[in-house]
């Protein structure tokens, strides 16, 4: 109803504008007026939903900065602090950003008249007048400028660059996202690296264990204690625990290379020295749904091209109504260069044109349908997103939970597995069993431990995929505002570089 109404107050305006005096009228901005979308809210929450954005809480803070350093890896904190100057991605996401931003200015240049002078010499001959057999050349210089303005009474303009600076801080969303997800795919990686460490640690223990292990059986074999088949068993379980050891060298190679590309570093010329996953995932503040739609800048980014969607309704519009144009021009000709400048050689005009489509052909109507539905693709998307988000943040809130409850169980695990080693171990060289027992007892034991570690990196990878869902410390006051967006300021550093002090 506001939006028939507007254009209705539009129509009138027109009618106007051909009355004579619509220059005086003013100016309406036709298209729906934007209000953010709504969004599936969980049910606890939906039955008293918050006004506007909630308010941050004070341990927020915790997420604010660089929040890789809360996992108190000064090695990691050293490969982050890389990644904005050298990934390419990053890179080219700021140089997505800087276009928008051109593009949004272009489109302000509108509001502006253009103001344009030249000069031109020009040489002519022909037959006399009146068919009079003379004939002569004359030379005529000119010297003029003009003037055009478009008079934005129904907001085409205005809309163009709503709509051009809602794309700009969408694209500024898109730049922040994309540095949020290689920092978390860095650190995701780096864990996991170190979990391999980890692990390559254990197996070695192990190799070591397993050759002394070899060695007495292989001297009880020559003190005919034992069969052939205990040297045989105790030596395939060596070699298939230096397979596994080659095995996670791969690996472990190949999250290496990862992480030199993210840091923008050939793989050839990168290398991490083997350190043991180290320290516990990081306390990390809970959040509840409402403020997460504040924090993700995917969100923001599909909330903005739902703002630059609605716009374009409006551009659409404005294509109903007469286009109102202001011309003014002048300047000198003459045939003598010496004189030009003078008030018998000065001419100007000045104007005002109107122009109405009266048909075509259903173009114009086309032509919103289109923005409308464009508009409901954007908010599909943007409600999507949300969706999303919330099961991103439940699926890991509920893994970091379980996952300390697992490590417990594994720990006893582990535990109990090394103790039946000691106590197979014991009863072979006893002379009470074969050596079938103390191999199985290994691979349990071996088995247990690389578990455990594999929940230790997967607490910590967890606790990273965690602190994106949450946006890593990002707000969409973070956003650049639109006069950022139209200045010819240069781009402002990502707010994310902030430390917590500030």
């Amino acid at each position: 109803m506001k939006t028939r109404n507007r254009e209705r107050g539009c129509r009138a305006g027109a009618a106007l504008v051909l009355a004579g005096t619509g220059l005086l009228a003013p100016g309406c901005a036709v298209g729906p007026g934007y209000q953010r979308p709504s969004a599936p809210l969980p049910s606890r929450e939906a039955a008293a939903p918050p006004e506007g954005w909630k308010t941050a809480r004070p341990q927020d803070d915790v997420l604010r900065g660089a929040w890789w350093e809360m996992f108190g890896d000064p090695k990691l904190s050293a490969l982050e602090r890389q990644i904005e100057v050298s990934n390419q991605n990053i890179a080219q996401a700021e140089a997505q950003y800087r276009i928008a931003r051109a593009a949004a200015r272009g489109l302000r240049a509108d509001f502006f008249p253009m103001v344009r002078a030249g000069g031109a010499v020009t040489r002519s001959g022909g037959a006399g007048r009146g068919g009079s057999s003379s004939s002569g050349t004359a030379t005529a210089y000119e010297l003029s400028g003009d003037l055009s303005y478009e008079v934005d009474l129904w907001g085409r303009v205005r809309r163009s660059v709503e709509a051009g600076v809602a794309n700009a801080q969408a694209s500024a969303a898109d730049h922040e996202n994309v540095r949020l997800s290689i920092r978390a795919e860095l650190a995701s990686d780096y864990f996991q690296l170190r979990g391999i460490d980890a692990q390559l640690e254990l197996l070695e223990t192990s190799i070591a264990a397993y050759e002394k292990a070899l060695q007495l059986t292989i001297n009880r074999h020559d003190q005919g204690v034992v069969s052939g088949v205990d040297v045989a068993q105790a030596q395939t379980q060596l070699e298939s625990t230096r397979a596994q050891a080659t095995e996670l060298k791969i690996s472990r190679a190949q999250l290496e290379h990862a992480i030199a590309v993210l840091i923008g570093k050939p793989p050839q010329d990168f290398s991490l020295e083997r350190a043991p996953l180290a320290g516990a995932p990081p306390t990390i503040p809970e959040v509840v749904a409402s403020e997460l739609l504040e924090r993700r800048p995917d969100i923001a980014g599909d909330e903005r091209r739902v703002a630059a969607a609605n716009a374009q309704i409006g551009v659409a519009q404005a294509a109903y109504f007469p286009t109102v144009s202001l011309t003014a021009s002048g300047g000198y000709i003459g045939s003598q260069i010496a004189h030009l400048i003078s008030l018998p050689n000065r001419f100007w005009s000045i104007g005002a044109s109107l122009l109405e489509t009266l048909f075509a052909g259903g173009k114009r109507r086309a032509a919103v349908e289109q923005a409308r539905a464009s508009y409901d693709v954007t908010v599909a998307v943007y409600r999507q997103g949300v969706l999303n988000a919330f099961q991103e943040v439940e699926d890991n809130l509920t893994a970091m939970s379980l996952l300390g409850e697992e490590a417990e169980q594994q720990g006893a695990a582990a535990d109990a597995a090394r103790r039946s080693l000691s106590i197979a171990e014991n009863r072979y060289q006893g002379g009470i069993t074969t050596y079938l027992e103390v191999v199985t007892a290994q691979t349990t034991a071996l088995a247990a431990e690389r578990a455990l570690v594999n929940l230790q990196t997967r607490q910590m990878t967890t606790s990273v995929t965690l602190i994106k869902a949450l946006g890593g410390g990002w707000r969409e006051a973070d956003l650049p505002s639109g006069w950022t967006v139209l200045s010819h300021a240069p781009t402002p550093p990502p707010a994310a570089e902030k430390t917590r002090s500030e």
